[in-house]
């Protein structure tokens, strides 16, 4: 594959942005990523060229694919003919909501603001100033964004930052436990118990090679947050939209959150975070309440627009039922490849999401600690640049998920079977 104009591009961004990227994982790859002209339904096609069946689908939003259907287009433009941006509210937002709170049990009320990151930043801030007070428990191999609460490593005893540049002190009011041990989550609501203001949890672990949780543990978590005037958050940033349909994870599970966060594909492909729960709880938010909260380009009437003809389009047009079917094919064929080339890799994912995962017993990882014992370099070094080479894009690690879009189709499946059936 000729790569001239990227290898071009990449020399230029390095000159005027740190790393040559705005978000570190795109960097990933060795000696230089490439860079996107367009997408065309399932694929991307770079700026020399080459044409590439694109599992990324930009890390999660594009449920619908890189075309987007004429009615998800048509109110885009005319959102975005209309004027950039107001300051004031308007009734896209309200439309948006209203679908939002219709189709996800838990939610009653619903605060838009502009990313993942941010809606993780504002549930942790609501949590804790409705309830007064201060930790938080999160999983080991979860990512609830780039944030000061969460960017935290080590364990209940040893908490420390996973960045530069947090200061220490802010990492003593988070603790990391282990995802699906319950014994840590008991142990840590035993030691601070009446200050613990939060769990947070990703209902699957999605940004950490695909985690599952065990049977009753997300019941687990309810109870003893339950138990202990405690708050249960779903993050679900990464499922929300995508696992369980219009409901969401948590309705897979069977297990109601007291708060959600959402982005991606809420925004149907653009800037989006969300928190949604308890009325009780959103109305903590400025200007009903205390906790203050707000955003120049919080439900900006583009992308509100671009979320509900998503989530409408996705409702009438059986969106998840090809989604869905086509991540079965890729799970079912992967399987049967790595039973027969790795067994000792592990196929992972449900619904639209999968990931084979260089496991060295073949043994689905139980937590995040598993997954980074797998061949993370063996998979970044090697295994995604032959896969790259054959004309399929996969995330940029052994850690991020893949997607499945209505965009792609059964060729693009078998396509790719064939491309990891050679790669291994």
């Amino acid at each position: 594959m000729n790569d001239d104009n990227s290898r071009a591009l990449y020399d230029r961004a390095l000159s005027v942005m740190p790393g040559g990227v705005n978000s570190a994982v795109r960097a990933a790859i060795e000696p230089y990523p490439f860079f996107v002209q367009k997408g065309d339904g399932g694929h991307v096609i770079d700026v020399d060229g080459n044409r590439y069946v694109d599992w990324v689908m930009g890390l999660g939003p594009l449920l619908l694919g890189h075309d987007l259907p004429d009615p998800v287009q048509a109110s885009i433009q005319q959102k975005a003919s209309e004027g950039p941006m107001y300051g004031t509210p308007t009734e896209i937002e309200v439309d948006l909501a209203e679908f939002v709170v219709r189709h996800v049990p838990s939610v009653e009320k619903i605060r838009f603001v502009n990313s993942g990151t941010e809606a993780t930043v504002s549930a942790i801030r609501l949590a804790r100033g409705y309830t007064g007070r201060n930790k938080i428990v999160i999983n080991q191999g979860g990512y609830h964004g780039a944030q000061e609460s969460t960017l935290v490593e080590g364990d209940a005893e040893n908490p420390r930052p996973s960045s530069a540049g947090i200061p220490q002190s802010f990492s003593e009011h988070t603790i990391p436990v282990a995802f699906n041990d319950e014994d840590a989550v008991r142990e840590a609501f035993e030691e601070h118990g009446d200050d613990i203001a939060a769990v947070l949890t990703e209902p699957i672990l999605a940004n950490y090679g695909i985690v599952h949780p065990e049977d009753g543990y997300h019941e687990f978590l309810r109870e003893i947050t339950d138990e202990h005037g405690s708050l249960l958050i779903f993050d679900e940033v990464i499922t929300g939209f995508r696992v369980g349909g219009l409901g969401c994870a948590q309705t897979e599970f069977g297990v109601t959150p007291d708060l959600t966060t959402f982005g991606k594909i809420i925004g149907g492909g653009f800037p989006v975070g969300a928190i949604g729960g308890r009325a009780e709880i959103l109305e903590q938010f400025a200007p009903s309440g205390p906790v203050f909260q707000a955003g120049t380009f919080s439900g900006h009437p583009v992308t509100m627009a671009a979320g509900l003809e998503t989530l409408q389009f996705a409702a009438e047009h059986n969106v998840y039922d090809h989604v869905d079917e086509l991540g079965d094919r890729l799970r079912d064929g992967l399987s049967e490849i790595v039973a027969d080339q790795a067994p000792e890799y592990t196929v992972a994912g449900t619904a639209s999401m999968y990931k084979v995962i260089f496991t060295r017993d073949g043994e689905a990882p139980k937590n995040g600690a598993d997954v980074k014992n797998a061949e993370t370099d063996r998979w970044r070094r090697v295994f995604w640049g032959q896969m790259k080479e054959q004309g399929i894009f996969l995330s940029q690690n052994q850690f991020e998920c893949q997607f499945v879009s209505y965009g792609h189709t059964d060729e693009d499946v078998d396509r790719t079977l064939e491309a990891y059936k050679e790669a291994l």
